[in-house]
């Protein structure tokens, strides 16, 4: 599965580089990206649905420039289950020019309003949702997007919208009247 990167959630962790028992090499470091909200001036994880994006150094991943994977497509794993989390495993960095086959989105109701997740019709159908943390009225909310994939909120009806010029690069853009 090809993934392009359209943002990252707030919250990041890091697994340090280890040996690894019996060999004499060391596993590369591992980032984990989730969703956060701002809980009494401080960002914290608030998970309603568990979940992250895993990305490997080895991979490609950049964690000194994380804004320099943005609008980039990744080879990933398809999406799935680990002790109770959904997580997308990010493998390798692609090269310029290749086309996705969806997309890591990340939603906030501060710019988007405030999603009745698990409602009906709160979503498209090819619209996965990876990681979700709420407080107080606060959300967001990294998802896996199809081309012209949408979320509902309070405010209206947001969908997914490729650039024109190249393939990889995608907004969520409100569409006025639906």
């Amino acid at each position: 599965m090809l993934v392009a990167v359209t943002g990252f959630g707030s919250v990041w962790r890091y697994r340090p580089a280890k040996q690894v028992r019996g060999r004499d090499h060391l596993a590369q470091p591992v980032y984990y990206n989730t969703t956060g909200v701002v809980v009494k001036g401080s960002l914290r994880q608030r998970p309603q649905i568990c979940g992250y994006a895993r990305f490997d150094v080895i991979g490609g991943f950049d964690p000194n420039y994380p804004g320099r994977m943005i609008d980039r497509v990744f080879e990933c794993a398809e999406p799935s289950m680990w002790m109770g989390c959904n997580k997308l495993l990010f493998r390798r960095l692609l090269g310029a020019g290749v086309h996705p086959d969806g997309f890591l989105v990340v939603a906030t109701s501060a710019l988007m309003g405030h999603v009745n997740v698990g409602t009906e019709d709160w979503r498209s159908p090819d619209t996965w949702l990876l990681s979700f943390s709420e407080c107080a009225g606060n959300q967001e909310m990294m998802l896996l997007m199809g081309t012209q994939g949408w979320i509902h909120s309070d405010l209206g009806r947001f969908v997914l919208k490729p650039s024109e010029l190249r393939p990889w690069p995608a907004r969520l853009a409100f569409c006025a009247g639906e």
